[in-house]
């Protein structure tokens, strides 16, 4: 339902910002003459990729292609300034955690001047031009309901609390004017909704009625297709279902599924496995390559027992898995049953730093590796925890859909550490649940930093 200009002016706006980063970083280097011998081709080409990275990142998380038509000049530009700085920022970091890339700094300091004046200079210019056109682009189609069923008010409600649709409710067609809630404009009856749509200029009709007026419905839709009206069916499904749910067409017969699963797309599974594979050799390889050996000794020398706390814990479709961590308790009996408590007297003095850290997770890499565990995803829990809990609370199971995570969408907005309460655990299967359904790999990046970000932090849930 989104404006048919929408796209392709989004579209004209990302080919030009990259042609604009390209250009510009190849002409810095032209002025420069003297220095671009002295860079290696592989150097350089992997520069230019991964400042297309940087701004392909930056640009995203600041959401500078969404709504191009619709937002307002001045949150415009300040999400394209807030993109540069952001950008800017990890062409630095970049910079300092790549060494050996060799890139003179001469281009650069041509280029971080040359490329926001030319990028805030371009969308200054398109928003001039959207000024004096956006009316004809924005032409919004207006359009009816009939029916006031719970369907027809809800797909109402959207459309107007929807505006970057560029759609316009006029109201809802009825037989009886007291079944339409005062908030909606009423429009007269069902039998003269065809007529007063062609008189009013409403382009198209979005029927809403029961099934059980499939006449009347059959009768409309040829109405309407005379005049010229687009005519649309919308299922009262939530008269009789009290869920969500999403349509999948299988040829022309509709069947109806409670959420998406972005990861039940094979190439989807590809990209997330592909990242963990990435990812977990690299912590593996730079980071516990030695930092197993030190933690080794460190547990060793403090209290008797193994170096590594083996777990089974409930994994993908529920399968048991054994869950790798750095001991940080004494051996004991109730492990397997019992959460760590605050103050709790099973933790060692090195038990209680590698916790508040995290780094006795770290282990959990070498379970991503082989396939047990993801990168991001929810929490694996002990197989008590998933007996007790797929009892209390309604659609806990569904998170074992997913492979578990090391780190997930409900650890970084609080949902982590103790779960005294079945409150707690309600709200981390909810946080569960909304990572199942909106998953994407940027989405992953993001857990990832904000994790980063978070065991920087002193959190008081983690003992």
């Amino acid at each position: 339902m989104a404006n048919k200009y929408s796209t392709l002016f989004k579209w004209i706006n990302v080919v030009v910002d990259y042609t604009i980063l390209n250009i510009s970083l190849y002409a810095c280097f032209i002025l420069t003459e003297s220095h671009i011998r002295s860079v290696d081709v592989y150097d350089l080409r992997l520069t230019v990729v991964l400042l297309n990275f940087c701004w392909f990142y930056s640009s995203t998380i600041f959401s500078t292609y969404s709504y191009i038509l619709k937002r307002d000049a001045v949150p415009m530009m300040s999400s394209n300034i807030g993109a540069l700085c952001v950008f800017m920022a990890m062409a630095i970091i970049v910079k300092f955690t790549l060494p050996h890339l060799y890139i003179p700094p001469t281009p650069f300091i041509y280029y971080f001047t040359v490329f926001p004046v030319l990028i805030l200079s371009w969308r200054f210019a398109f928003l001039l031009l959207r000024k004096y056109n956006r009316k004809h682009w924005l032409h919004s189609n207006s359009i009816a309901i009939i029916g006031a069923t719970k369907a027809g008010v809800d797909f109402y409600e959207y459309v107007m609390a929807n505006p970057q649709l560029d759609y316009y409710a006029a109201g809802i067609y009825e037989n009886t004017h007291a079944k339409v809630p005062a908030h909606v404009n009423y429009l007269g009856q069902i039998e003269q909704c065809i007529s007063h749509a062609k008189e009013n200029r409403i382009q198209e009709i979005y029927c809403a009625l029961p099934y059980t007026e499939n006449n009347v419905i059959e009768q409309l839709m040829q109405e309407a297709d005379k005049h010229m009206i687009r005519f649309r069916l919308v299922p009262d499904i939530k008269g009789t279902i009290h869920h969500n749910f999403m349509v999948e067409m299988f040829g022309y017969t509709p069947v109806l599924k409670p959420r998406q699963e972005p990861l039940e797309n094979m190439a989807n599974e590809i990209i997330k496995r592909g990242f963990d594979i990435l990812f977990s050799a690299l912590v593996i390889v730079l980071l516990l390559s030695w930092l197993v050996p030190v933690m080794a000794i460190i547990i060793k020398l403090e209290s008797r027992g193994p170096v590594f706390f083996k777990q089974l814990r409930s994994g993908k479709n529920n399968k048991p898995f054994y869950c790798l961590k750095f001991r940080s308790m004494t051996v004991n009996s109730e492990s397997d049953k019992v959460q760590a408590r605050k103050n709790d007297a099973r933790v060692t003095k090195v038990g209680r730093f590698i916790r508040k850290t995290s780094i006795d997770e770290l282990p959990q890499f070498f379970n991503v590796l082989m396939g047990d565990m993801s990168v991001v995803g929810p929490r694996p829990h002990m197989l008590k925890h998933t007996e007790d809990y797929s009892v209390l609370i309604n659609n806990y199971m569904v998170r074992h859909f997913l492979t578990p995570g090391i780190t997930g969408w409900a650890q970084v907005n609080g949902y982590r550490g103790e779960t005294k309460e079945t409150a707690a655990m309600l709200n981390r299967v909810k946080a569960d649940l909304w990572y199942l359904e909106n998953w994407s790999i940027l989405l992953d990046l993001k857990i990832v930093f904000l994790t980063i970000w978070q065991v920087l932090r002193n959190d008081d849930n983690i003992y």
